[in-house]
């Protein structure tokens, strides 16, 4: 280091640390506290009024409990001491933590755990959030400037410090191909959750000691953004950055500093936004977990400062992504990314619903609510709440899947307590902690009962007490009794669009409904002990699959059905069931004394259908492709011809690469020279320019195998070589063909011990795409469909 850069960096850490020392009297105002005035019309109460009654999601927030209180801080802290130089206080974790992106988990255990100590307290958490803004506050020290951060990023061959991003990006030198920044696995997005958790910490848990931290950190990465100008700023957000603009968003509504709202509002991705904005759809394509946030981002801004196209954006953009993007259990996306709007058919895979999606979705509309509460926003929460969420935490061990699968036979992949990190295990450890904070809201008129969960409220502000008991999503009967409640105020229960049959009655009188957006509004001379009984039947109902809607799913209630095929541990090698059917497909379904329903397969089978969320470890199918007689006359062949192809394709693969996606990219260690991603009839591709290539890594076995690539058809006059472990195995010559479809090449491979092989793709001539990369056993293991 040389004399001019130590004086540098000393000058740097002494402004920071005087900048920092008084921000320890900075007041606590309350854990819900803020400085600056918003929009919001209504609110949701305060975690700290709520207590949840023995219940499935009660059973669901203490497993969620054991597990983050089994969480080290030092550990999700290793990378963070090594940056700073310090010596590791704790062996890190594996899976994600112990690779570039390590750090994001850290952002989640902190707002989980700051969730349930604001929601009854827990000790044990309250003191390992202590223990962890302490090491946050050493290795910030030590950094000098306000940094911390677990990010390392690949230089040479070697793992190196990921603060030499950030500080590359303070120069202006910023290359992303959408998932990386300048190499670096997304680091603005880690940033954002570790940001995200201190201000959790400080508001929820009340830890005045996060408060120097946070500060310190928003201010290191604020200089870079206040430095850049707005085309760089731009370049920037083509990366994934999470929810950076919502966390110096809610900095400024805690602190009332302007500074952070000027930054939030630079942070804005026009490119997304501002199409969003217009109301126009440019969503098919995209990565949707890189967007979710954005808008929840703008949707905050909207609160803090009125402007009315955040709001637009943000309105605009959840009602696209639940009405036209969105699968009967709430969730979206397949393979992470949006496909064409209205058209889910061909996307029914083992990738579909990634768990992050629906957390986010799910904070989006909180916000949306609480601008204009519509019962029909609380819709898409219960279902999603219940049909996604509790099917993606499994609520005995704590552990949480990263997709749920909407083929037919797949099973859900859970994790581990210490291997696997992904980012869906840590927006888990939120979702889990969260089942007692949108319950209950109010407009300060009215008292708003948004969903169905057993617990009890006691909010002093309002002059509210309320017990609900019930059995809910199993029985629809609800139960309130109102210890005290205020003789002017509303009672709002939301009637869900499902029960059209709904009974109202108060005291064991019944009572007329009077609706309105969704509810029943009750006014009258309250006292205490009064009591509400809203009883819903659970009808059976169908809904087609976007884009099909000769393909269904069944719905009793609120849950949605599926076909239970079996233990996970069984690879299920059938068909996708489909059904025979003479006018409503309802008419398939048969009641069991059990509550299931039996129904039969085109191929004679019974299947039995049970509620989605707790087949847990079983095999299952959600959606049914049905036939009319006349139809299974006309197409049951083909049906099933594809079926057992499909099958076969499946038995005979070794390794599926989607090519041009964000997470299979990062998975096959893809690196790439002059290419670019795009997307033609809905799928994927990297465009390689002549002289550019691309490599990436595959599975393989033992025995001699295939190398499937496959081509756009319009291409013609390029060529292309490809290597193998540094070898030269084909050249590709692109002749051009008039038949309008794909062009799938199979390429001989020879055998390996190795279990993976690095393959090299060389533009020779022309730039060429590729849409889709499969590695293929030469013969196909018998494909049963029985």
């Amino acid at each position: 280091m040389s004399n001019a850069t130590a004086c540098r960096l000393h000058s740097s850490r002494r402004t920071f640390l005087i900048s920092t020392s008084a921000l320890a009297f900075l007041p606590v105002s309350g854990w819900a506290a803020t400085v600056v005035k918003d929009r919001q019309k209504v609110r949701a109460a305060p975690l700290g009024s709520v207590r949840l009654k023995p219940s499935l999601f009660a059973d669901h927030v203490e497993a969620n409990r054991k597990y983050l209180r089994s969480l080290e801080p030092e550990r999700l802290l290793h990378n963070f001491y090594v940056s700073a130089g310090l010596p590791p206080k704790g062996e890190r974790y594996g899976g994600w933590e112990s690779q570039g992106i390590a750090g994001h988990s850290l952002g989640h255990w902190l707002t989980a755990s700051s969730i349930l100590i604001a929601n009854g307290g827990d000790p044990v958490l309250a003191a390992k959030i202590d223990r962890a803004l302490d090491e946050l506050a050493l290795i910030q020290k030590a950094q000098g400037d306000g940094y911390i951060g677990g990010t390392t990023v690949q230089r040479e061959g070697k793992w190196v410090d990921g603060k030499i991003i950030f500080e590359e990006v303070r120069r202006g030198d910023i290359r992303t191909q959408g998932y990386d920044l300048n190499g670096g696995w997304v680091p603005i997005y880690t940033w954002h959750k570790v940001q995200a958790g201190l201000i959790d910490a400080y508001q929820l848990a009340g830890k005045r000691k996060a408060m120097p931290v946070l500060l310190g950190m928003a201010d290191y990465l604020a200089k870079i953004i206040e430095g850049l100008p707005d085309s760089k700023i731009q370049d920037l957000l083509h990366a994934e950055h999470g929810g950076i603009n919502e966390a110096y968003a809610n900095l400024y509504a805690l602190t009332g500093t302007p500074r952070w709202l000027k930054v939030a509002e630079k942070l804005r991705h026009k490119e997304v936004l501002d199409p969003l904005t217009a109301r126009k759809h440019v969503l098919s394509g995209l990565h949707a977990n890189t967007q979710i946030p954005k808008l929840i981002g703008v949707a905050r801004l909207y609160e803090l400062t009125g402007n009315p196209a955040h709001a637009t954006a943000a309105t605009f953009f959840h009602d696209t992504v639940t009405h036209r993007h969105s699968y009967v259990i709430g969730g979206n996306s397949e393979r992470e990314h949006f496909g064409p709007a209205g058209q889910l058919q061909g996307r029914l895979t083992n990738a579909t619903c990634e768990a992050c999606n629906s957390y986010n979705m799910l904070k989006l509309t909180r916000h949306l609510f609480s601008w204009a509460p519509q019962g029909s926003l609380f819709d898409y929460y219960e279902r999603t709440q219940l049909n996604h969420m509790l099917a993606h935490h499994r609520p005995d061990d704590g552990m949480v899947a990263y997709f749920m699968p909407m083929a037919a036979g797949e099973k859900r992949k859970y994790s581990t307590p210490e291997n696997d990190f992904w980012c869906c295990v840590g927006s888990g450890m939120e979702s889990a902690a969260k089942h007692a904070d949108s319950i209950y809201w109010s407009d300060g008129e009215t008292t708003f009962v948004n969903l169905f969960i057993p617990s009890s409220l006691d909010w002093e502000e309002q002059g509210v007490r309320i017990d609900v008991d019930t059995q809910f999503p199993d029985d629809g009967t609800v139960d309130l009794t109102l210890r005290r409640m205020p003789a002017d105020k509303t009672l709002a229960v939301r009637i869900p669009s499902w029960a059209s049959d709904a009974k109202l009655s108060i005291n064991d009188e019944p009572a007329e409904i009077e609706r309105r957006n969704g509810y029943a509004m009750i006014k009258r001379k309250w006292r205490a002990g009064d009591r509400v009984r809203l009883q819903m039947a659970m009808p059976l109902r169908s809904e087609p699959l976007l884009g099909d809607p000769s393909t269904v799913a069944f719905l009793k209630g609120p849950l949605v059905l599926a076909a239970d095929l079996g233990p996970s541990a069984v690879e299920y090698t059938g068909p996708a069931p489909a059904l025979r059917v003479e006018g409503d497909a309802l008419a398939a379904l048969v009641p069991a004394a059990d509550g299931s329903f039996r129904v039969r397969h085109v191929l004679g089978q019974d299947m039995t259908l049970r509620p989605f969320f707790p087949l847990y470890d079983r095999r299952t199918a959600v959606y049914f492709k049905t036939f009319t007689p006349a139809s299974w006359a006309a197409d049951g062949a083909a049906f099933l011809a594809a079926e057992k192809a499909r099958a076969e394709l499946a038995s005979r693969t070794i390794d599926l690469f989607h090519i041009g996606e964000q997470q299979p990219e990062q998975d096959h260690g893809f690196t790439s020279t002059k290419s670019e991603v795009g997307t033609f009839y809905g799928k994927t591709s990297r465009n390689i320019s002549e002289g550019g290539s691309i490599s990436f890594k595959v599975a393989r076995t033992k025995a001699p195998s295939v190398l499937q690539l496959t081509y756009v058809w319009w291409e013609r006059d390029r060529t292309m070589d490809i290597f193998i472990d540094g070898k030269l195995i084909a050249t590709e010559l692109r002749p051009r063909t008039e038949k309008d479809d794909w062009v799938v090449v199979d390429y001989p491979l020879p055998a390996t011990d190795n279990p993976q092989s690095e393959v090299r793709l060389v533009a020779r001539k022309g730039s060429i795409q590729v849409f889709g990369v499969r590695v293929l056993q030469t013969t196909a293991p018998t494909a049963k469909l029985s």
